[in-house]
């Protein structure tokens, strides 16, 4: 179990490093913009080869992965609308927006993005399959431009740094803990449990990529998104080949 907490943790913990690099060196809106690009594509291919992939061949009833998907999507679509309504829907601008939103909104905001992949985390990383090594990096690798482009518009608007520092160490943790939940909860799960499990986590991804990160990538970095999202999945589904 303490395994667990540890392998979120350390997936959780570029968040922090991306807050770090975003608050010691002063990164262009293009850049910000290409580098979400990037993430989004990693957590794309995260998304098609181990998630959704996993979940199908775990031989569990077809509806199990249907159900899954549609399920995650519904509800991060329900918490987002509810995040935006009291305030956080610019949490990943990186121009400043957030200086007009609640603070509580913007960290619950955040937190609903990290808490499916985390999950799944607990859930997968003992049990042997591609997707605990080739999942663990996505995520890791797909933090990275989440908290950059976060933490620019925190900065802008006028969050003190040590705050901003501290939100994101507390999500890391809470994303720690979401990843021993899926490890202490989901371990001895059905196939189908673990099939609906596997899609939830997708469909709460694909949401949040199509809701917040893709628009907000594209706003900034312009037509070259594109590319840099395609090479993000590349990169991401050549870890997974590898794993």
């Amino acid at each position: 179990m303490g395994a667990a907490f540890g392998w979120g943790l350390l997936a959780a913990s570029s968040l922090v490093i991306g807050a770090i690099v975003a608050l010691l060196v002063p990164i262009r809106l293009p850049t910000i913009g290409l580098i979400m690009g990037f993430g989004a594509g990693v957590l794309i291919s995260a998304v098609a080869f181990d998630l959704v992939q996993e979940a199908v061949e775990l031989e569990a009833a077809s509806w199990a992965p249907a159900l899954g998907i549609f399920a995650g999507c519904g509800l991060f679509f329900g918490g987002d609308v509810l995040i935006d309504r009291m305030g956080g829907g610019d949490r990943k601008d990186a121009k400043g927006a957030q200086e007009s939103g609640s603070p509580l909104a913007i960290v619950l905001g955040t937190v609903l993005d990290g808490i499916p992949e985390s999950t799944v985390i607990g859930l997968t990383i003992f049990q042997g399959g591609a997707v605990g090594a080739a999942y663990l990096t996505a995520v890791f690798v797909s933090n990275l431009p989440e908290a950059i482009s976060s933490t620019a518009g925190l900065a802008t608007s006028g969050w003190r740094k040590a705050r901003i520092l501290w939100m994101w160490a507390g999500i890391a943790i809470v994303s720690a803990v979401a990843s021993l939940a899926g490890y202490s909860i989901f371990q001895d799960a059905s196939p189908e449990v673990v099939s609906f499990v596997l899609t939830f986590a997708a469909g709460a991804i694909l949401t949040m990529l199509a809701d917040t990160m893709i628009p907000e990538a594209y706003e900034h970095g312009g037509k070259l998104t594109g590319v840099v999202t395609t090479l993000g999945f590349v990169v991401a589904f050549a870890i997974h080949q590898a794993s």
